[in-house]
């Protein structure tokens, strides 16, 4: 098998390279352009002889415009990253009739309600990011070409910069913290994403039409807040014995604390779907961070 990954420096992308590599040659492309090679996903025309030169069996994109509340000033660009590529790739892979990967996001929904979101529910995004994403969605389901969409939500990885990092570093030098606390969801690491990533391939290339393709949502178990997350966080670096100032967290709603892009206060996402259908186990959202606290701290095993 010879597997095609797009943004392979971002952070699933980055743990994709990992997860895909068993499964057979993995050709993986940022945005540079490499021995002619294109990543870059404003680049129709060089996504399109990619794929031509690589000729896959599968097409992964891990790639997206993510800056959520900069996508509300720059509209044309996360349409032309999130919607307009993954219409060209899904087109391609249409033609050739092999299999395309691809991630979707929580903000495709209102986060109106209590329950988690099923993939059944009717998408009603209120950001540009989020608008831009479910085009993106839309086009790949209605190309016709046997697709994987990962619909996750609040993803976080050990390399780079990520909440668990931000959250410390606060507590280092503030006795105060002010946190989020009515938005609802599941921190999911992008370990996990890109390690059920290739279990799926897996399963759909070896199985055929056995195992249908089409959406679904990935996140870890359990659920949180950003308030909850964050005293977590606090509870297992103190736990390392990690000297912190912070003396108390206050919770707050997203009212005071405005941003550009609304944010959906649930992102609460039903996997059973997935689970079913693959017969995966998704472990606590709790176990993840601990494993990336681990690493983010340097702690020997």
């Amino acid at each position: 098998m010879k597997i095609l990954l797009f943004g392979r420096s971002g952070q699933v992308g980055w743990e994709l390279q990992r997860a895909l590599a068993p499964l057979g040659e993995l050709v993986a492309l940022d945005r540079r352009t490499v021995n002619g090679l294109v990543g870059d996903l404003t680049d129709e025309a060089g996504l399109r002889a990619t794929i031509a030169a690589v000729a896959p069996d599968v097409i992964v994109n891990a790639a997206a415009y993510t800056a959520v509340d900069r996508a509300e000033g720059e509209p044309e660009l996360a349409y032309r990253i999130n919607a307009t590529a993954p219409t060209v790739l899904a087109a391609e892979a249409a033609a050739r009739g092999i299999w395309l990967v691809h991630y979707s996001t929580d903000y495709v929904y209102d986060g109106s309600g209590q329950r988690p979101w099923r993939e059944d529910d009717t998408p009603h995004p209120l950001s540009v990011y989020g608008k831009s994403k479910l085009a993106g969605d839309e086009a790949i389901l209605v190309s016709g070409c046997p697709c994987l969409i990962l619909r996750t939500s609040w993803v976080y990885a050990a390399r780079g910069s990520n909440f668990a990092r931000t959250v410390i570093n606060l507590a280092a030098d503030r006795e105060v913290l002010t946190m989020v606390a009515d938005q609802v969801g599941a921190p999911t690491g992008a370990d996990l994403i890109a390690d059920v990533t290739a279990h799926l391939l897996r399963s759909v290339t070896r199985d055929g039409n056995a195992t249908p393709g089409g959406l679904y949502h990935l996140v870890a178990a359990g659920e949180t807040n950003w308030y909850d997350y964050a005293r977590f966080i606090i509870d297992e670096a103190r736990r390392h014995r990690v000297v912190l100032k912070a003396k108390r967290i206050e919770p707050i709603l997203s009212e005071a604390w405005p941003t550009a892009a609304v944010r959906p206060l649930n992102s609460r996402l039903d996997t059973t779907r997935l689970q079913t259908a693959f017969d995966i186990h998704l472990p606590s959202w709790r176990d993840g961070v601990k494993r990336l606290m681990h690493e983010i701290l340097n702690l020997k095993s």
